[in-house]
């Protein structure tokens, strides 16, 4: 058992790789208010039934002569979250209702006519998904739990999602893999058919050019 510590240390790791990789920092111009072309997205993949914890830090205040809106939306048309005017940290918590994509859209624009000198707002976007979300200090707390345990714990439930997702995407390669081998079963009976027909044709054409040269006795 001497490689354990040395399984749990890559483990803890990748865990706070992928907790890192989530955070991001960028900036989002104000424009006008019927134009969408600064609009920015941020796309992720998450499994039906995850609870997904999205914080989002602007900067700025309000009446600054800008207004940032967010707007939370999966790939099938489900809708999370729609706050507006947001300034400083927002939370926002959901349970997604399907295997989809989701995007985190923001959106800048001026509130009034006048001028700003300096017309950016940054935005700080976390994105916890699955057991990054959980409170696990809250589960220690009412658990009882060491911190070990409790570190194991959110482990154990990240090596239980990694391993959900390696199946659903072993199903869905299984699904392309059965969508590719009936498309080239019809593709081959349809050649198949397509020779057929140009063979009956092309013997029908024999037959009836015969029949005409013999019938004008030009054989």
């Amino acid at each position: 058992m001497a490689y354990l510590p040395s399984l749990l240390h890559a483990l803890c790791s990748v865990v706070l790789f992928l907790a890192c990789a989530e955070a991001l920092k960028f900036d989002i111009d104000a424009t006008s208010r019927n134009d969408r072309s600064r609009v920015r997205c941020i796309r992720n993949f998450v499994a039906r039934d995850t609870l997904v914890v999205v914080t989002a830090t602007v900067d700025g205040y309000k009446g600054d002569g800008m207004k940032v809106d967010m707007e939370i939306k999966d790939a099938v048309g489900n809708e999370y979250g729609r706050p507006r005017d947001v300034v400083g940290e927002q939370r926002m918590a959901f349970t997604s209702h399907a295997d989809s994509y989701f995007d985190v859209c923001f959106e800048n624009h001026f509130t009034g006519s006048t001028g700003v000198s300096n017309p950016v707002r940054q935005v700080e976007l976390d994105i916890d998904i699955g057991a990054d979300a959980k409170d696990w200090s809250a589960v220690q707390a009412t658990e009882k739990l060491k911190p070990v345990e409790t570190e194991l714990r959110r482990i154990e439930e990240m090596v239980q999602e990694i391993v959900a997702e390696m199946d659903y995407l072993r199903s869905r390669e299984q699904k392309l893999r059965d969508t590719n081998e009936s498309t080239n079963n019809r593709v081959r009976w349809f050649a198949f058919g397509t020779m057929g027909m140009l063979v009956a044709l092309g013997a029908w054409q024999i037959i009836y050019l015969r029949a005409y040269f013999r019938s004008k006795h030009l054989i």
